[in-house]
């Protein structure tokens, strides 16, 4: 388990570098929504990263950062490490152009790997250790869990006495759904923890499920920041055994019908990896109401956005 400790100095330290995001009540479906397509790059790595790099000796910083990302994570480490120390970013070939723009614009340096996330991250980790630079994991480092897991502390502020039978968390590396789990986990009854994939890239799903990731799909998906293999020793693989109740799988198309429907619905831009848990909830794949989504981000290709709208229209997912 992570110390809950850390959860509430990471809450103090990240404070004035990140957003409290709104939470809003949708009365005819009885769900609370999460809008961390707020934060400052547009997803909720800001907490982790900012976290992360405000624990860091000079030292450490002096040498420099190196991370692999599909892009939210490494927006936000670009962005907290501003001004403190070069950062290296890993990305798969078919990374988002417009991710790795804005990475770019932040200042990092970008190594573009064959292969998707799975070999971008593998790559990062070994230039790291021969290069003496230090390796900023999205999800397996505690001090990245802890921070994630202020948005678990923001929501519970959030909801105060408000009934909440589920939380609803995407599911990629399970940083987020670790952090959130630990702050949920306190000995006492408590609302059921789910976890969404894409079932294109259902990684974390077979290790929970199966105990292996092995022969899972690797296929593109409108959920990018949620793809590619875990770290096998991904501290993240027991805590979600231990935090997590379930973990469910969604269609490409039912991500772009939460997709469409959150501009519909909600007037808001969400992208395929925040539109996960929304998905899960608008097919009626979670039992129990109140319940939580977290919408984890907002940067979708506006092309892609438009395409989809054009698709789908207002049709809720069914």
């Amino acid at each position: 388990m992570i110390p809950l400790e850390l959860v509430h100095a990471a809450h103090g330290r990240i404070r004035a570098h990140v957003q409290r995001t709104p939470l809003t009540w949708d009365a005819p479906r009885r769900l609370w929504i999460k809008w961390e397509n707020r934060q400052p790059t547009g997803s909720f790595k800001v907490r982790g990263a900012f976290n992360k790099i405000l624990t860091l000796p000079p030292e450490e910083l002096g040498r420099g950062i190196v991370c692999a990302s599909a892009g939210n994570h490494g927006q936000a480490v670009a962005l907290a490490a501003a001004g403190l120390a070069p950062v290296e970013i890993f990305v798969g070939e078919n990374a988002s152009p417009m991710k790795v723009a804005r990475m770019r614009a932040l200042g990092a340096a970008i190594h573009v790997i064959p292969g998707g996330y799975s070999e971008a991250e593998t790559a990062a980790r070994e230039y790291a250790e021969s290069n003496s630079r230090t390796w900023i994991s999205p999800y397996n480092d505690p001090a990245i869990i802890a921070g994630q897991g202020t948005l678990g502390m923001e929501l519970l502020e959030q909801l105060a006495s408000e009934p909440v039978e589920a939380f609803v968390v995407p599911v990629g590396g399970g940083g987020l759904i670790s952090g959130i789990g630990t702050v949920l986990w306190d000995g006492r009854p408590r609302p059921r923890l789910v976890g969404v994939q894409p079932a294109d890239n259902a990684f974390m799903h077979a290790l929970f499920v199966r105990g292996t990731q092995a022969h899972v799909r690797d296929l593109p998906s409108l959920a990018d920041g949620l793809t590619g293999a875990v770290q096998d020793t991904s501290v993240t693989i027991e805590l979600i055994r231990q935090l997590v109740d379930e973990i469910i799988l969604v269609s490409e198309d039912e991500i772009a019908r939460a997709i469409a429907f959150a501009w519909s619905a909600y007037h808001e831009v969400i992208e395929g990896s925040g539109a996960v848990s929304l998905a899960a909830l608008l097919t009626g794949r979670v039992a129990g109401r109140p319940a939580v989504a977290v919408v984890t981000g907002g940067n979708i290709d506006p092309a892609v956005h438009t395409r989809i709208l054009d698709e789908y229209g207002s049709q809720e997912p069914a």
